[in-house]
């Protein structure tokens, strides 16, 4: 039960973790800002690089003629308190300022509506495109297309609605407000503000010559000299998911251990219960011996009843292992898992489990002496 318990687990997790990577975008890379840690003994110090400013993300945009979609977004506020009428949010919605390809580079897909134009972005128009959540929470059975919304001080008119795309790490997107990324820039507007880049090329086939590509571009941007360190880091979903999966190799192992050690502990528990078997039976075994029973009989009786009780241990600790694991699958938001090399393995392991219990109480049954097991108790 330990061990298929935690492993499924630690399964729901890795697989929660690529499911929600992949609805972040897949097939897309992002340029974004670059932070370096640095470890001397027990202290750990950041190195912040400067973040990546607007002009250099519109003129990335404008060199990069590689076949792909690109966008610029930014973070105007993730404590926003959005309006309408006498309906309002609690103060954690996320309001990020957009251009009109970010829905198809982030992995969005609209329910309702439109995306914003070109000339929307550049006119710095007052229009949003919300999440689910968000559109039910001000709207409950109205239909949000075409009303006013207050974003803080501003009025925006809502032109469309996002599908749900439900919880990623206790964060949910369909609590989001999208609006244009002028419009942020000149109401929402801060100091050194950053702004991200994302990317999806036409062909997926082609997404690493486009990150090449990309990376390449963008020192030209920052004025990089050849072999001078990247002030900025290319992502991808697959390399943020794999690097998390990467971090729970450390906990398989460490379960691993655990369940290892269980089995140690029910191996002593199970040979302590054949050992006193035995013991118990020992008028039986004289018995057995007494009309001709072999000793080789006797210590097969003896395994295979160690195997038995094994084996029916094993298969009620595999099913509430299963159970166990998929109640943390449920919790974090990811599928039923039926983890079935696990469930091979733990039955592989009680066996091996069962037979090294069970050899040595098989062995002493075998050797006791019919006359003084017949005068036994």
């Amino acid at each position: 039960m330990a061990l298929v318990g935690i492993l499924t687990a630690i399964d729901a997790i890795k697989s929660t973790i690529s499911q929600q990577f992949t609805m972040m975008g897949a097939n897309s890379f992002s340029i974004v800002n670059r932070t370096k840690y640095l470890s001397s003994g027990n202290d750990i110090s950041a190195t912040y690089y400067r973040s990546i400013e607007y002009r250099e993300a519109m003129e990335f945009k404008q060199r990069f003629d590689f076949p792909a979609k690109v966008s610029i977004s930014t973070m105007a506020s993730g404590t926003a308190t959005i309006k309408y009428q006498s309906e309002k949010t609690n103060p954690n919605i996320t309001v990020q300022g957009t251009d009109e390809n970010f829905l198809a580079t982030s992995g969005y897909t609209l329910a309702k509506g439109r995306v914003f134009t070109e000339r929307e972005i550049r006119g710095n128009s007052h229009t949003a495109i919300i999440g689910s959540k968000l559109a039910t929470t001000l709207f409950r059975n109205e239909d949000p297309l075409d009303k006013i919304i207050s974003i803080g001080s501003g009025k925006y008119k809502v032109i469309g609605v996002l599908e749900e795309k439900g919880s990623s790490f206790g964060m949910s997107d369909d609590n989001s407000c999208f609006i244009p990324i002028s419009s942020v820039r000149q109401y929402f507007g801060r100091p050194n503000m950053a702004f991200s880049i994302q990317g999806v090329p036409t062909r997926p086939e082609q997404l690493q010559a486009a990150i090449n590509e990309a990376e390449g571009i963008f020192r030209i941007v920052r004025g990089l000299k050849p072999g001078e360190e990247s002030n900025f880091s290319v992502e991808t979903s697959d390399s943020l998911s794999g690097l998390m999966i990467d971090n729970l190799k450390n906990v398989t192992l460490a379960a691993t251990i655990i369940g290892i050690i269980t089995l140690f502990g029910a191996a002593i528990g199970l040979m302590n219960i054949m050992l006193v078997s035995v013991t118990e039976r020992t008028r039986e075994i004289g018995i057995r011996k007494a009309i001709g029973a072999k000793s080789i009989t006797i210590r097969q009786q003896f395994l295979f009843e160690s195997v038995i009780i094994g084996q029916l241990g094993g298969i009620f600790g595999i099913i509430l292992g299963i159970l166990i694991g998929n109640v943390v699958s449920l919790i974090v938001g990811g599928s039923f898992i039926i983890p079935w090399a696990w469930i091979l393995g733990g039955v592989a392991l009680c066996f091996l489990v069962s037979i090294g219990s069970g050899l040595f109480p098989a062995i002493k049954a075998a050797k006791l002496d019919p006359i003084v097991s017949l005068r036994y108790e």
